[in-house]
Parts: C-alpha cells; sequence; structure tokens
C-alpha cells in the first residue's frame, strides 16, 4: 500500500568534498571543548555513502579514527546517534544486535525489529558485518540466545531467502491463506511450523494477497488470529512479520511512536529507526505517523528529545507535516485499507470469566456467610467465589443466599469490605444493568459531572444493554435516566446522550447505497462550514442512530470522497463534550476492544489512578472482551495490562483485578 523506491529525508551533498568535510570535523573537534553544531549539521546533511569517504580522508590526514575521535567528543544520547550515522548501515545492524543479544537480558523487540524489516540484501550483508566486526556467526549467537518457535522464526529470516517481491503465485494464494487458516483458527492449538513456513518465506506481494484472502475466508485479519493464537516473543515476531508485510512505514511509525509516547523515551529504538530508515523511506514513515496519530513524527520528536540530540534528530526527520487533516494520496490510500479490514473483520469476543463448571450455589452461599462471619472476614474466598463465577451464576448465589440464610448478600459484602475492594466485588455482584445504572447515577450525582464516563458507557452498549439499564435506573432510583440526563447536561452533549440513551440504533447488514449517501452528506456538511449547528445536527442524527457495520462504511467513503479522516474532521471542527462524544463512537465503530484499551490506559498512567473507570471497564467487560482489550493494550503500549494494574494498584484490590484480567500476555 505504501510508495516504494527510495523516499529518504537525507540525500547526497552535492558539491562534495571529503577531504575538506574531514578537516572540518578535526577543527570542530580541536582544542577546548567541540563545536557541536557544526558536527551535527555536517553529519546529517551528507549520505552514509559519502559519511564513509570522510572517514576515510580523516584517517588518512590525520592518522586517526573518525569515529574514536566521535566517541571522544561527545557523550549520551547524541554520541550514540551521530556514532550510529557515521557506521556502515550493515555495521550500524549488527551492532545493535550484538547489544541486543550480549549481556544477561535479551533486547527481543529489537532483534524482531530488525529481522523483520529488512530485505535480503540488507539481512546478508549483515550477517557478514557481525562475522567481521566481531569475529562470531550471528546465527549461533541467536541459536544460543534464544528458544522454541521464537528461536526458529528468526533463524528463517536470518536466512534472507523472501521470495523477491514480483514473485506471486496465484494459483497458490487461495491454498496457502487455507493453510494459514487450517494452521490456527481452525484447529485446536496452533500449527506453527506452517506460519513460520509462509510468513518467512514467501513475496511480500504475494503475502499481502493471502492475507486478504485470509480475511474472506476466516472473516478475522491475520493479525486478530495470530494474537488470539500465539503469545510471548513468538506472537510479537510474528505481528512484526505480518505488520511489515502490509506496510514498513506503518510498522516504522508505530514503534516510533510507541519509543516516545508515555514516562521516558525508549532512546535507542528511537535512534536505531532514524538512522536506519533516514535514506530509504522516513518521507513515508512520516506520512504514516500522521495519519495514525494525529500528530507529525517532528513535532512529537521536539516535544520529547532536547538539545543537539533533539536538532540532530529534526534534521534526519527533515520537515514538519502540516496537521490539515488532508491525507497524502498514499495515506488516504492506507487509511481506505484500514476501513476495509475492519469492515470485513467478524472479530471473535472473548471474556476472561467464565462460567464454573462445578458449580453448587448453596455451597457458594454458605461458604461466603462463613468467610463474612465472627471477627475478621476472609477476604481470599470472597474474591475466589466471585471471580471464579459467571454473573448469571452470581445471581443465583444472591438468591439463594437470601432464601438459605434470611439475609441480603450484598448488604453483607459492604458491611465486610472496604474502599477500592468492596466497589469492585458489589460492581461484579450486580447485574451488568444494575451495575451500569449506578455507573451513570454516579457520573452524574454531586457536584460536577463525569462526562467521560456517561459517554462510555452510551457509546457502547448495545440497545438491549441500553434498555435494560434504562429500567434498572427507573427501578433503583425511581426516576427515569433520560430526565436525569436532562436535569444534569446541556446543548448538543445532552441531545447526543439522550439520542443514544434511546436504545434505538438500527441493526442490521450494511446498506451500501445508503452508506454512500451517509458519507457525502457528512462531506457537504464539512465542506458547507457556515452554518456550524447544521452541520453538527447532520453528524449527529448520523453518528447516533446507524449501525456500527453501517457507520465503518460511511467512514471508508468519507474518506474516498473527501480525502479526509473523519477522525481528524471532529478533532478540528468541533470541541469539548460533544467533540468526545462524537470521537468515542468513531473510535468504538473503528474497535471498539481498542478504545476500551485506551481507556484504561489513561486510567492508570500518570500520577494517581481514576479506580471508579478501572473498576467500570474491568467488571463491565470482563464476561464479553476483555480478552481482546488486553491483546490491544499489549499492541498499543507495548506493555500487559497485567503489568500496570500490577503497577498501579495493591492488595486485595489488585488481587482481585488480576484475577478479572486472566493472564499477562
Amino acid at each position: 500500500i505504501c510508495p516504494k523506491g527510495n523516499n529518504g529525508t537525507i540525500a547526497d551533498q552535492p558539491d562534495f568534498d571529503a577531504g575538506s568535510d574531514a578537516e572540518a570535523l578535526y577543527n570542530a573537534m580541536k582544542g577546548f571543548g567541540s563545536d557541536k553544531e557544526a558536527i551535527l549539521e555536517l553529519i546529517t546533511s551528507r549520505s552514509n555513502a559519502q559519511r564513509q569517504e570522510i572517514r576515510a580522508a580523516y584517517k588518512s590526514q590525520y592518522g586517526k579514527d573518525l569515529i574514536d575521535d566521535l566517541k571522544y567528543e561527545l557523550t549520551g544520547k547524541f554520541e550514540r546517534l551521530i556514532v550510529g550515522l557515521m557506521r556502515p548501515p550493515a555495521y550500524h545492524d549488527a551492532k545493535e544486535i550484538k547489544d541486543a543479544i550480549k549481556g544477561a537480558g535479551t533486547d527481543e523487540k529489537c532483534l524482531i525489529e530488525i529481522l523483520t524489516s529488512r530485505t535480503n540484501e540488507q539481512i546478508h550483508n549483515l550477517v557478514a558485518a557481525y562475522k567481521d566486526a566481531y569475529g562470531r556467526d550471528l546465527e549461533e549467537d541467536v541459536i544460543g540466545d534464544t528458544s522454541g518457535h521464537f528461536k526458529k522464526m528468526l533463524i528463517v529470516l536470518l536466512q534472507g531467502t523472501r521470495e523477491e517481491d514480483d514473485v506471486v503465485s496465484e494459483d497458490l494464494v487461495e491454498q496457502d491463506a487455507q493453510d494459514l487458516y487450517d494452521a490456527g483458527e481452525a484447529q485446536w492449538g496452533t500449527d506453527e511450523a506452517k506460519f513460520i513456513m509462509l510468513l518467512g518465506n514467501r513475496s511480500v506481494t504475494h503475502l499481502q494477497l493471502v492475507f486478504d484472502e485470509y480475511q474472506k475466508i476466516a472473516e478475522n485479519s491475520i493479525e486478530d488470529s495470530i494474537k488470539s493464537e500465539l503469545s510471548g516473543d513468538f506472537e510479537r515476531l510474528m505481528l512484526a512479520v505480518v505488520q511489515c508485510i502490509r506496510s514498513k512505514p506503518m510498522y516504522f511509525a508505530k514503534r516510533l511512536y510507541k519509543s516516545m509516547k508515555g514516562l521516558g523515551t525508549a532512546d535507542n529504538t528511537l535512534i536505531r529507526i532514524m538512522v536506519s530508515r533516514s535514506e530509504i523511506d522516513m518521507l513515508d514513515i512520516r506520512e504514516c505517523f500522521r495519519l495514525r496519530y494525529e500528530k507529525s513524527l517532528y513535532n512529537m520528536i521536539q516535544d520529547d528529545t532536547s538539545g543537539e540530540y533533539k536538532r540532530t534528530l529534526l534534521n534526519l526527520c527533515g520537515g514538519d507535516d502540516d496537521i490539515a487533516g488532508e491525507f497524502f494520496p498514499e495515506a488516504a490510500q492506507i487509511a481506505y485499507k484500514m476501513w476495509e479490514i475492519s469492515a470485513m473483520t467478524k472479530v471473535q469476543l472473548r471474556g476472561t470469566v467464565r462460567p464454573y463448571q462445578n458449580f453448587d450455589p448453596a455451597s457458594d452461599a454458605q461458604a461466603l456467610r462463613k468467610a463474612m462471619k465472627g471477627f475478621g472476614t476472609d477476604e481470599d474466598t470472597i474474591i475466589d467465589i466471585v471471580t471464579h463465577r459467571s454473573n448469571a451464576q452470581r445471581q443465583e448465589i444472591r438468591q439463594t443466599f437470601k432464601s438459605l440464610l434470611g439475609r441480603e448478600l450484598m448488604a453483607d459484602l459492604k458491611s465486610e469490605l472496604s474502599k477500592n475492594l468492596e466497589r469492585l466485588i458489589l460492581g461484579l455482584m450486580m447485574t451488568p444493568a444494575e451495575f451500569d445504572a449506578k455507573m451513570m447515577k454516579k457520573a452524574m450525582e454531586g457536584a460536577g459531572t463525569d462526562e467521560h464516563s456517561l459517554i462510555e458507557i452510551l457509546v457502547t452498549r448495545s440497545n438491549q444493554e441500553i434498555q435494560e439499564m434504562c429500567s434498572a435506573y427507573q427501578n433503583a432510583y425511581k426516576k427515569s435516566l433520560e430526565d436525569a440526563i436532562v436535569s444534569d447536561t446541556s446543548g448538543q452533549f445532552k441531545r447526543i446522550l439522550i439520542s443514544l440513551a434511546q436504545g434505538a440504533r438500527e441493526e442490521g447488514p450494511v446498506d451500501m447505497a445508503r452508506a454512500l449517501e451517509d458519507a457525502q452528506v457528512s462531506v457537504l456538511a464539512d465542506a458547507c462550514n457556515a452554518d456550524s449547528g447544521d452541520m453538527e445536527d447532520k453528524f449527529m442524527s448520523i453518528l447516533c442512530t446507524r449501525s456500527f457495520p453501517h457507520l465503518r462504511r460511511v467512514f471508508q467513503e468519507f474518506v474516498r470522497c473527501s480525502n479526509k479522516d473523519f477522525e481528524q474532521i471532529i478533532k478540528k471542527e468541533m470541541s469539548g463534550d460533544f467533540k468526545n462524544a462524537m470521537f468515542a463512537i468513531v473510535r468504538s465503530v473503528k474497535n471498539q476492544p481498542s478504545y476500551f484499551a485506551d481507556r484504561l490506559y489513561k486510567a492508570m498512567k500518570g500520577l494517581g489512578t481514576d479506580d471508579r473507570a478501572l473498576i467500570r471497564i474491568m467488571v463491565s467487560r470482563s464476561e464479553i472482551d476483555l480478552f481482546n482489550i488486553r491483546k490491544e493494550f499489549k499492541e498499543t503500549h507495548d506493555a500487559t495490562l497485567h503489568e500496570f494494574i500490577q503497577g498501579d494498584t495493591s492488595g486485595d484490590y489488585r488481587k482481585t483485578l488480576l484475577i478479572i484480567c486472566g493472564g499477562e500476555d
């Protein structure tokens, strides 16, 4: 999908003279202190081939190695970046791999990134450079440092024998897609060897067609199948292979984003990618970066780094992309394709909490009573029972508790537990409708309104869930949910919430003609921006009433008609809670588990934890799609949901959340 050819930001300097460049560098390092500005300007405005000539000239003029001198004069990240630029690409890759496997732990992500993204020729050069620089065999070192299927796939990639791009075996496309399906989705357990053979050897063009065919057979993207079939480093590796086959620039854009977002910067990753892609496809990476993150790579580097290090990176980046919401032609194609994939995907939603096999409500009720009787409470027993039963089973326990013991289980739990653990356990014991009603009530009571919570619940629930929540609200609080929303919100935001609270979103298959019409209405509404009230009404009626599959097609056609992205329009043209609600609908339509993963991340990152949001999502999604949310969390944040909960909570509360989370990925 992404353009081919040389789209680097660094090219040969036209009036190049290696001797005078060598002299300029020598002078910049002579005497007391060095002229870092001169060094970085010179090195970032020459191609790698020219830098090698400068190195040779430096040695013959001064009898010294230029890299040694640079290392002596410079320090820290700036030194690492400049020295990286001075090495030939194959030797730079070799050094990165050597660093990734030496010492105690292995940097698997570095191995994955280099070996999945290099061409056959680059792999062969890397193997030779490794041998030359370290006198060792790269394959032997990788074998000694990795294991299992992860090791096997790395060895396949190290052979550098992938078929060349123009090799497409038409007759094999369907067969390969079927083989992949049979090796994974279609059977218990996964035939990893088949995945390794096909993904490690077929050409990029061929595999792109195989992935499209796979989507038709499995009604699922190959990425989703890999996430549900594989795990650990092997899963990460295979996802990286697929992402590089779909679009290397997009793969690198994601890696760059992850290296800079959140606390601290993964400078080694940032340096490695900026150095290795600067003469190949940095322009495409910038494009994909802006498409995916609505922010230019230039801006992100600017916000995240400092000093000469920052200036060097910005030179390699080569320019700031205007954030107009307009796509370049290639990015529009990628966006269109992304919608195409999401429109065809039938995601297998999986929860993490399942019904308990040998379920006996009477003995559960007795055990819970015993855990709460007398002095002190046996929290472990309570946690164990509540987290290992489905919600339907918990409702049976509630009834049995009352009929056997004549007591209200909820009241007993409330008096025995406290704080977040109490909120979490009680949330699990309510019916989903009661829990949602309670969460809506909490979001609106007191001084401020928690708008994010209102949006999240109303946007992501099905019609039936919304209707059940409305009657639970009426029962519990003797007031209709709609009246509560009316008295607590105002303006366009109020109208959106009321529209969503009807639980009357259309259902059923996509009507393509109507989707086209809706897309054109949206394009017109965006174009005649004069009366923004009218535009908001049009957007609102489409976003709040059409089915999700229908909206997917609308957003896709919108890209085609306007060369713009729907999310961008919302970010640019709307504001406040109205914007947040619209944005949540688009994100949910695109990928609901990813929307929840993002909400969980925000609940835990930074100072303090938003426990209410954390509890609300963990409880409400535990039997629906928490497994999928976990996978999206890891994909986007390069850390597992389990790790985040572990680092951000404590005690029995943490223990309960981790059981619901259901695994470490």
